[in-house]
C-alpha cells in the first residue's frame, strides 16, 4: 500500500473525501457498526457531485455534524488493493478539514457511534492509510 500527497490533481480524477474532524479540540472518529475500530470521516464522491459537497454530506451522514467549518488540505492517493479499491491502481481523493461546532442528537447511518480523542486511537479501520492523512494533516500545520 502507497500513499501520495499532491496539491491539486485534475477535479474529474477525485474519487473520494476523507474529513479530518476536530470538535472541541479533540479528534473526531467514527466506529461503523459491523467493525470495531475507528475511521476519519469520508466517502465516495456521486455523480455530478463537487468534491467539496462530497465532503460535507459525508461528514453530516457520519457524524451528524450541523454546524461546521470545513476547507481542504490537499488531495492524497493510494496504491494497493483494499476495501474500498479492489484493483489495487492509484485512487484519488480530497482530504479536508473541518471544526464542528455542533452535532446532531443520534446518527442516521451505518456510523454506530462518533467518539471524542484527546490522542489518536490505536484500532484504525484503515491502518496502512488514515494514519498517514493526519501524519500529512499535522505536517502542513506546523509549516504555516
Amino acid at each position: 500500500m502507497q500513499v501520495k500527497f499532491y496539491e491539486k490533481v485534475d477535479d474529474s480524477l477525485l474519487k473520494f473525501a476523507v474529513i479530518i474532524s476536530k470538535y472541541n479540540g479533540k479528534w473526531v472518529f467514527c466506529k461503523h457498526k459491523d467493525r470495531n475500530t475507528y475511521e476519519v470521516p469520508g466517502g465516495h464522491r456521486e455523480e455530478n457531485e463537487m468534491i467539496l459537497e462530497t465532503a460535507k454530506r459525508e461528514l453530516q451522514e457520519e457524524t451528524g455534524a450541523l454546524k461546521f467549518g470545513i476547507s481542504p488540505i490537499c488531495v492524497y492517493s493510494v496504491i494497493g488493493k483494499n476495501r474500498v479499491n479492489q484493483t489495487g491502481e492509484e485512487t484519488y481523493g480530497m482530504l479536508f478539514l473541518a471544526d464542528i461546532q455542533t452535532f446532531e442528537n443520534e446518527l442516521h447511518s451505518e456510523m454506530e457511534s462518533i467518539c471524542f480523542f484527546d490522542d489518536l486511537p490505536g484500532e484504525w479501520t484503515y491502518p496502512q492509510i488514515q494514519p498517514l492523512l493526519i501524519e500529512e494533516y499535522l505536517r502542513r500545520v506546523e509549516i504555516k
